[in-house]
């Protein structure tokens, strides 16, 4: 940020009084402006022992599978902003069922939460968003081509949790390392339901 949105000055990094982290600071208003994290929700859609995934007509990971799940707009809920994405992005009428991952993605500022949910009548269809939307079983999933970490995370406990019969609500953080040139993500679970 350079330039502040309420006078158009200037603006530079230092921290408040009574705050403990640099913030975006107007030199002109004094308006500090507050950087947060960007929810990002979306769902699992079941049907059939099949996941309902969605190949990205977008950037980034273009090409790559992916659960339908976007960023959360104001003045909606989780619920509602995952149900207007899986719309959005798959062309499914969903009924959401159960919040099932949350993950805080702290090297990207987001956090994700997928909540399970099924077909109020089954119909799917690729959005604007997506090339192709697809109902996957476990064994025909493209695991390789998965499009993001805390997707590939969250269908792997779905695949668990179906397998011992119930359903928890999982939530952790991934944190990227960065080994030899070589990208992985830790998966630090905070607490199982």
């Amino acid at each position: 940020m350079k330039y502040c949105s309420e006078c158009g000055k200037k603006v530079s990094i230092s921290i408040p009084e009574g705050d403990n982290r640099p913030r975006h600071i107007c030199s002109s208003c004094n308006t500090i402006h507050y950087q947060n994290p960007k929810m990002v929700v979306g769902c699992l859609v079941e049907h059939e022992n099949k996941i309902l995934l969605c190949k990205r007509a977008i950037e980034p990971r273009y090409g790559l599978w992916t659960l339908p799940a976007g960023f959360m707009e104001n003045d909606e809920t989780t619920m509602q902003a995952a149900a207007r994405e899986t719309i959005e992005e798959a062309g499914a009428d969903v009924e959401i069922t159960q919040l099932f991952t949350m993950f805080s993605l702290p090297h990207i500022d987001q956090v994700y939460m997928l909540y399970r949910a099924k077909f109020k009548e089954v119909a799917f269809a690729a959005g604007s968003e997506s090339l192709e939307v697809s109902l996957f079983a476990e064994s025909e999933i493209p695991w390789d081509e998965i499009a993001f970490p805390v997707i590939t995370e969250s269908l792997k406990r779905f695949f668990v949790d179906k397998k011992a019969g119930q359903f928890q609500i999982h939530n952790g953080a991934m944190f990227k390392q960065i080994n030899n040139e070589k990208i992985t993500f830790d998966v630090a679970v905070l607490n199982d339901h």
